[in-house]
């Protein structure tokens, strides 16, 4: 057996499951893609085990990705690309500018708004880093701000990509946990704006702390007159993250459909301003094409694996060694956030999400806690490892932007961490936090 139940109460594993692992590790380790050490991992374990039959991968390659769900992944993709190569991003950082130039620190509060603002559409955390960094990090300097903290704050405004709907994520998660995605989308909103006020929040303190920027001495009349005149000059770009917005949670859109119809009207805006041309197409859909490559054979090489872990018991086994650790409820919560921090520090989030979910998700059930509360603590524990190194995702997307060096970025990045963190604690300790947008049938 692979779980063996010992004297002292511990658990211990065979050879069978240490093999898979750490061929997996040393793949990982050697910059192997992801989805092949997955699946070398996956065809490792049915082997050794024989728990199940080795076909069994053949068919997940297939059942894996046949979810009519997958579909939105590269439709909100491709609308972040256009949304940049039309130039509407632009006109988010306008308003983003105009809500906030009143204020100490104004335009780095509007560069983390304009972050969120993007990820309101396109889902995907370095396409956020890489479109608002080009517009802004070189502004941020010339308003005051260090290089690397620019880059800090940019790439910490990013992570907002997977923490507010709509997120591939969030569509990821449910796919693998068989949860609606338009649920998991509500439940997001108020941690994802907790998350967007907090960094918003940090960044104010720094710089009050470090007077990088001082602001603009505008009366409200003159506020309100510059705010009118820019929302009147851009108010269009808006259309597309609204009819996102309305469309699920009016219940009225699936994300699929949502996805879809953002993507038509952001072509359609594309042509009417003149920004976008059919030349530009083949470029961009490879561009989407080459994300989506990433993260659609993960989801396809995980449902083997899963599979195999959930028929071997390990799920079962993980739960067992650690409640026989500890009963108490805020302990297991904390080894949670700890695992799921760790293991975000060193791998993205979509293989993150296929590996650790299953895995976790029976401990959470064993202590009651809410499978949307579950959801969103992991999802929003997992965005903390794009600013950690060594992985950082979102700082290796602004270094490259930037030429600025990973440590010092990393290093400005420690407060935005921190709170983050506290966030993550909030989520996981108050399930109000993530439930109250959903009916009470789900809470």
């Amino acid at each position: 057996m692979l779980w063996q139940q010992m004297d002292q109460g511990a658990v211990a594993l065979d050879w069978t499951f240490y093999l898979p692992v750490a061929v997996f590790l040393i793949m990982v380790a050697l910059a192997v893609p992801v989805w092949v050490a997955i699946g070398a991992a996956a065809v490792l374990l049915l082997m050794t085990s024989q728990v199940l039959p080795l076909s069994l991968v053949g068919e997940g390659l297939f059942s894996g990705i046949d979810h009519f769900a997958l579909t939105a992944i590269p439709l909100f993709i491709l609308t972040g690309d256009v949304l940049v190569r039309t130039g509407l991003s632009r006109k988010f950082l306008d308003v983003a500018e105009a809500l906030t130039n009143w204020t100490r620190g104004g335009f780095g509060s509007a560069t983390v708004l304009v972050c969120g603002m993007f990820s309101a559409i396109s889902g995907s955390d370095a396409a956020g880093a890489a479109a608002v960094g080009r517009m802004t990090i070189n502004r941020l300097v010339e308003s005051g701000y260090p290089r690397p903290y620019a880059c800090a704050l940019v790439a910490a405004g990013a992570c907002t990509g997977i923490l507010i709907p709509p997120s591939i994520a969030y569509i990821v998660i449910g796919l693998v946990l068989g949860i609606s995605a338009s649920t998991l989308f509500q439940a997001a909103l108020i941690p994802g704006v907790i998350i967007l006020g907090s960094i918003l929040l940090t960044n104010t303190i720094v710089n009050r702390r470090h007077a990088y920027e001082q602001g603009n001495a505008l009366s409200f009349g003159e506020w309100l007159a510059n705010l009118g005149r820019t929302i009147a000059q851009g108010w269009y770009a808006f259309i597309v993250p609204g009819v996102i917005f309305w469309g699920i949670f009016s219940g009225r859109l699936t994300p699929t459909e949502a996805g879809a119809t953002a993507v038509t009207i952001t072509i359609l805006l594309g042509f009417i301003l003149g920004t976008l041309k059919l030349s530009d197409f083949p470029s961009m859909m490879v561009s989407s094409a080459k994300v989506n490559g990433v993260i659609v054979p993960i989801i396809a090489m995980s449902l083997p694996l899963s599979q195999a872990l959930s028929a071997m018991g390990v799920p079962q086994g993980f739960v067992y060694t650690m409640t026989s650790l500890s009963s108490e409820p805020w302990v297991m919560i904390l080894c949670m956030i700890a695992i799921l921090i760790l293991a975000g520090c060193v791998m993205e989030t979509t293989p993150n999400i296929v590996i650790l979910a299953p895995l976790l998700k029976p401990l959470a059930d064993s202590i009651g806690m809410n499978d949307i509360q579950f959801c969103v603590m992991m999802i929003t524990a997992l965005g903390v490892g794009f600013i950690t190194p060594p992985l950082g995702l979102n700082l290796f997307v602004v270094g490259g932007l930037t030429g600025e060096s990973i440590l010092r970025i990393s290093a400005r990045a420690v407060p935005f961490v921190l709170c983050m963190l506290i966030v993550v604690l909030l989520i996981a300790y108050l399930p109000v936090v993530s439930t109250l947008m959903l009916p009470d049938n789900l809470k």
